[in-house]
C-alpha cells in the first residue's frame, strides 16, 4: 500500500499527511477547538496537491489517541465518513507513539511521551528505537504525575516530548538523563505514516467496521458515537 492518508485531531492539533509515490505532503496546525472544520480542507488541500482523488488512496491511518474525547472523536467520525465512502481499510495509530516517532526521527534511542490528560492526570508511554521505528516498551497509561516510573535505561539519553511536561515541570526529574524536546509536544500525521507504514508490513489494518480509539480514561465512550450505539 504505497498511498497513505493520515489523520489527527486528538489533541490540540489538528493535522493530515498523505505518502503518494514516494513524495510526502502534510499540513499541521495547532489550532484547538476549530478540527472539525480544518480537517476536511486539509485532506482535500492534500490531495489536490498531489494530483488523486481519494480513490486512490490504499490506507486510512488516524490518530486513535489517548488525547481530548472531543478530538479523538472528530477523528474516528471522519476517517469513518472517508475509509465508508471510499471502502478504503484504516489503521489506528497512538498519538503518543507519533511523537515518539518524532523524536527517533532526529536521533532519540529511548523516549517519555507525557500528554496533559487534565484533572490531574498524563497520558504516558516509553518508547524505544527499534530499527528506527518508535517501539512501545510496557503500556499506555494514565495516572498522576508522581505515579510515573521509568523502566528506560536511566544511563543512557532519554527524550521527553509532549505537554505533559509543560504542566507538570517535575517529570523532567525522574532522571539526570532527560531532555526535553520542545519540537516533539504535539503528535503529528506526518510520524503517523511510518508507524502506518510498519502497521501494514505487520498486517494491522483493519476494516472500518473495527475502527478502534483509545482513550484509556473511558474505554465505554466509543459506544457514544454515531452507529455505535
Amino acid at each position: 500500500m504505497s498511498t497513505i492518508l493520515a489523520l489527527d485531531t486528538c489533541t490540540e492539533a489538528c493535522s493530515a499527511a498523505l505518502t503518494y509515490q514516494g513524495n510526502e505532503y502534510t499540513a499541521f496546525e495547532e489550532v484547538p477547538r476549530e478540527h472539525s472544520q480544518r480537517l476536511l480542507p486539509m485532506v482535500d488541500g492534500l490531495l489536490a496537491q498531489a494530483g488523486i482523488k481519494m480513490c486512490d488512496v490504499d490506507l486510512l491511518a488516524y490518530g486513535r489517541g489517548p488525547g481530548s474525547f472531543t478530538g479523538i472523536r472528530i477523528c474516528t467520525s471522519m476517517t469513518q465518513g472517508l475509509a465508508l465512502g471510499a471502502d478504503k481499510p484504516v489503521i489506528g495509530i497512538s498519538t503518543l507513539a507519533a511523537m515518539a516517532q518524532a523524536a527517533i526521527n532526529k536521533g532519540a534511542n529511548q523516549v517519555l511521551v507525557a500528554i496533559d490528560a487534565r484533572m490531574g492526570e498524563v497520558y504516558w508511554a516509553q518508547y524505544i528505537n527499534v530499527d528506527g521505528i518508535a517501539t512501545l516498551k510496557g503500556d499506555e497509561l494514565v495516572s498522576a504525575p508522581e505515579a510515573v516510573s521509568l523502566s528506560l535505561d536511566e544511563n543512557q539519553p532519554i527524550i521527553a516530548c509532549g505537554t505533559g511536561f509543560d504542566a507538570y515541570p517535575q517529570l523532567l526529574g525522574l532522571t539526570a538523563s532527560i531532555t526535553l524536546d520542545m519540537e516533539c509536544r504535539l503528535p503529528s500525521a506526518k510520524q503517523m505514516l511510518t508507524l502506518a507504514l510498519q502497521g501494514v508490513k505487520l498486517g494491522l489494518q483493519t476494516s472500518v467496521d473495527d475502527l478502534q480509539p483509545v482513550y484509556l480514561r473511558d474505554t465505554v465512550a466509543w459506544k457514544k458515537l454515531p452507529g455505535r450505539e
